[in-house]
């Protein structure tokens, strides 16, 4: 299961975050630096709407969402990549996930200490980047270092490796994130080999408070990350406001839902903010719908129909034959399997076939 990273400085909500999106209590979350220092790990559910109806179609009373895992990593503090704040260890967590979701404090609060003083998103942010990139700096000139005389002894990824290097470390030089650089899709593999912390894609999450929920956007803090995010590093923002989220812990679906209409907003942060990390990892889900069950199965994006097979069951890879494939779309608005059938909207698709979010789908395959 791929995993999420939730990083950002010392108290701006981290770990209240995390106890939200797990909705429990797992991770300490305290007034003060370092609370979390062993990161902690859950497994959370990824809403999507689309499940109920699937599960009327099928008249089912079980229904099995994806999932993904989210790590709360210990606050970063500037110098981590020299070691500051037990920084080589926080730094070896980030580079254990496959993304990043980077918290901001987009808040001001008296009473929440802000270990560097004031609240200032965009400082913040410049210096966890810049941590990240200054363990890159490290990392590829070590690597540099010990593949050089593989490079000139023929080894031909030696050689890849050292080409894309030489490319980076300018790059990186520049304040840049690896993830930012312009490379071709053959690079992409070296790249991965590289294992940079600031190659892997970013979410930020912008932390307000209670009474920004409603307009985000007339809260300045927000408006600054948004324009950094999009021009600095290509990335996506999610608004949500940890402490509110927090209270939603203890709430049914009904309380919930009747709370966040008393703030004027439709959907938890929360949720938006799965979703977003979902697609940050390059995740879809597709789904099979029965009298047993109905699931959502995640796979990758651009992946072929014997893979997303094997995502069930390695056998249904090996012995793939060919798949039944509707449209979520297609389907609801048939009302039924038989309609859709009826309605030809079913399609008999072969190895050749990209799966595409919220397929729903039957194999066949060889035992």
């Amino acid at each position: 299961m791929l995993q999420a990273g939730i990083v950002g400085l010392p108290n701006v909500g981290k770990s209240t975050l995390f106890n939200a999106l797990t909705r429990t209590r797992k991770a300490e979350s305290a007034n003060y630096p370092f609370c979390t220092i062993d990161p902690n790990v859950g497994v959370v559910q990824v809403p999507d709407a689309r499940l109920e109806p699937l599960r009327e179609i099928a008249k089912t009373n079980k229904v099995i969402p994806a999932a993904i895992e989210f790590v709360d990593i210990a606050g970063l503090v500037e110098g981590a990549s020299k070691g500051e704040g037990l920084g080589n260890k926080f730094l070896a967590n980030i580079r254990e996930v496959d993304a990043i979701v980077h918290v901001v404090r987009c808040f001001v609060d008296d009473d929440v200490i802000h270990n560097m003083g004031k609240v200032d998103p965009l400082r913040d942010i410049e210096v966890i980047n810049t941590e990240l990139i200054l363990a890159d700096i490290t990392s590829l000139e070590s690597q540099k270092e010990k593949g050089v005389k593989k490079a000139r002894g023929g080894d031909k990824e030696a050689a890849e490796n050292i080409a894309l290097i030489d490319r980076l470390l300018p790059h990186l030089n520049e304040t840049k994130p690896a993830i930012t650089l312009d490379i071709g899709e053959e690079e992409e593999s070296v790249l991965k080999r590289l294992c940079l912390l600031s190659a892997k894609p970013v979410l930020y999450a912008c932390n307000v408070a209670e009474s920004d929920l409603a307009d985000p956007s007339a809260n300045p803090y927000v408006a600054e990350v948004q324009t950094y995010a999009r021009e600095h590093h290509g990335a996506g923002i999610c608004v949500i406001s940890a402490a509110v989220e927090a209270e939603l812990i203890d709430f049914d679906p009904t309380e919930a839902a009747e709370y966040l209409q008393s703030l004027g907003i439709e959907d938890s942060g929360v949720s938006l903010l799965i979703r977003a990390t979902y697609g940050l990892l390059g995740l879809a889900s597709y789904f099979t719908a029965g009298e047993q069950e109905v699931r959502a199965w995640t796979f990758r994006i651009g992946m072929k129909a014997p893979a997303c097979a094997g995502v069930i069951h390695t056998d249904f890879e090996k012995g793939f034959i060919k798949a039944d494939v509707v449209s979520y779309e297609d389907l609801i608005t048939a009302g039924s399997t038989a309609g859709a059938r009826d309605a030809g909207k079913y399609r008999l698709e072969g190895k050749d076939y990209t799966f595409k979010d919220g397929d729903v789908a039957l194999f066949r395959f060889n035992n």
